[in-house]
């Protein structure tokens, strides 16, 4: 499959894509991670004097979201309309799916990335005192609806 990069001008100079001519549509994505750690850091979460990691990652993952202009330089700084942060403890570590939703001309892909990146490395952040060998693991795209290129579901 060959497609062109629309991030590219004809003589192969990056740029940011002008979305000006195009209808604004209900756009969203959901996007995972995982933080793999040992069970005596996820037995300590709970009592973890920096505050409630999983809450903090949550809120840190929203607030990346929204930031996530500032951070990519191509994207485009998008009006929000919902950014959610899923956070739940399992036998081996910390499942994270975000959910970022839209009405406008691009879509949320990025935005869903970023929010599960930076609530995974909240994570880390305020657990690595107890194992600095946490491991990041399993960031994707899950799907995403909108827009001219339609649907896509991650096949599992």
């Amino acid at each position: 499959m060959k497609r062109k990069l629309s991030h590219y001008d004809q003589a192969g100079t990056a740029r940011m894509v002008d979305v000006s001519d195009k209808p604004d549509t209900r756009r969203t994505a959901q996007a995972h991670a995982f933080v793999r750690m040992k069970p005596a850091v996820l037995a300590a979460l709970p009592d973890n004097p920096k505050g409630n990691p999983l809450e903090i990652a949550r809120f840190a993952g929203i607030t990346a979201a929204k930031r996530t202009s500032d951070l990519i330089p191509l994207c485009h700084p998008l009006l929000l309309s919902k950014v959610d942060v899923d956070a739940k403890v399992e036998a081996n570590g910390v499942r994270l799916v975000s959910t970022v939703v839209t009405t406008g001309p691009t879509g949320v892909e990025m935005e869903a990335l970023t929010a599960v990146t930076v609530a995974a490395l909240t994570v880390y952040d305020m657990t690595k005192a107890l194992d600095k060998g946490i491991e990041i693991q399993d960031i994707y795209l899950v799907e995403k609806t909108g827009g001219k290129s339609g649907e896509y579901r991650r096949k599992k």
